[in-house]
């Protein structure tokens, strides 16, 4: 990974998705959640072809920033497409995959699962 900060890639990749009319772009800080990523972008797309521009955009934004994806996955199919920028995770999808996954559901804080607490043997 490049000096360039998780909030700063996160910037460009909205940016980048702004300009190429992404729908519904939303931002998940998911640090503390899981281990994978520090932050998740989700956007839709109108269409296969309009979710692998949205991707390639991104891709070229984070190569022109010095950060090379760790991978791209769903390109062929144009129905979810993820971005690995490490520290950032993009997920491009249409409308009816993303109705179904509900991802920003899923990494909401309010939906994450209780912390395990500390079990005590009766008598301690």
């Amino acid at each position: 990974m490049t000096g360039v900060t998780p909030e700063a890639l996160r910037d460009a990749v909205v940016e980048t998705l702004a300009d190429v009319k992404a729908v519904d772009v939303r931002v998940l800080d998911v640090r503390g959640l899981t281990a994978i990523t520090d932050i998740m972008v989700i956007a839709g797309a109108t269409s296969s072809r309009h979710a692998r521009a949205l991707a390639g955009h991104v891709v070229d934004r984070a190569k022109a920033l010095g950060v090379r994806p760790l991978g791209v996955e769903g390109e062929r199919e144009g129905e979810w497409i993820l971005v690995d920028l490490q520290d950032v995770v993009v997920h491009v999808m249409l409308p009816r995959i993303r109705d179904f996954y509900q991802l920003e559901r899923l990494w909401s804080p309010e939906q994450a699962p209780a912390r395990p607490r500390e079990v005590h043997e009766p008598g301690e």
